[in-house]
């Protein structure tokens, strides 16, 4: 009997199952070794089957989430959250910071049909997570990787070091040191394959924080590229701000904007 596999949809953007999808032949020379049970966006439809894999694109947003994340739980043997959503809380996590309420009644004539959770947060904040894949969106290639793994019995080593170590081996010329550019590659761990650098632009920082990153650092560096406090501030509280490197670096470069504006 071959395992089953599952891929579940909470607050999220649908990127991530695109990025399955995408596997094209992949996917179907899968099937040969795992029977996918739920996938909605793909059509096969059964949330509540046992799965040796459930993979989790999205954030916890909703009181019927964090009690569907519960059965997701309950139901595989491993858990894989797939991309930024699911593993820092997305650009949904921005509104961590904010008043839940009256942001809700100023976009909605009846907020109190609205239920959402004050706090948008990562699959880890609920249930126990094995492999993490970070990225907005994930690629083809770590996706199908870690599936690979996990079915051999083999534990994923995920991508840890930042994006400058990709652009090296790929020639790419710096942007930040030969246009100034204010790039968060330093901080940020690889897995796009450094694709903003080779096209001459900033990376964003979609793929997270790298492992034993400087933000401090980065923020000097930033602040002489000529970005003020909130520019900084902005640059870390984007696509994963609620990856705890970022959110400190973006409290700390945010409360010496204050002191700025003190003095």
């Amino acid at each position: 009997m071959k395992p089953a596999i599952a891929v579940h949809k909470f607050a999220s953007c649908d990127g991530c199952q695109l990025a399955f999808l995408a596997a094209g032949e992949d996917l179907l020379r899968l099937a040969e070794v795992a029977d996918i049970v739920h996938f909605a966006e793909a059509g096969p439809v059964d949330p509540d089957a046992k799965v040796e894999i459930a993979f989790v694109e999205g954030s916890v947003s909703t009181p019927e989430d964090a009690e569907r994340i519960q059965r997701v739980r309950a139901c595989s043997r491993f858990l894989v959250t797939l991309g930024a959503c699911a593993t820092s809380g997305g650009l949904q996590a921005l509104r961590n910071g904010a008043d839940a309420e009256a942001w809700v009644a100023s976009v909605y004539a009846s907020p109190a049909y609205i239920q959402s959770l004050a706090t948008s947060t990562p699959i880890k904040a609920h249930v126990k997570v094995d492999v993490e894949l970070w990225g907005c969106p994930v690629n083809t290639s770590q996706v199908i990787t870690t599936l690979r793994s996990l079915l051999a019995g083999v534990t994923p080593e995920p991508e840890r070091e930042a994006v400058c170590m990709e652009c090296k081996r790929h020639g790419h010329v710096c942007v930040m040191v030969t246009q100034d550019l204010p790039c968060m590659g330093p901080v940020t761990r690889t897995g796009c394959g450094a694709v903003c650098p080779g096209m001459g632009r900033d990376c964003y920082a979609c793929y997270g924080p790298a492992e034993g990153i400087n933000t401090d650092s980065l923020t000097r560096r930033l602040r002489e590229a000529g970005l003020s406090s909130q520019q900084v501030v902005n640059r870390f509280r984007h696509i994963n701000s609620g990856a705890p490197a970022f959110a400190h670096a973006a409290q700390r470069a945010a409360g010496e904007g204050d002191g700025e504006r003190g003095s």
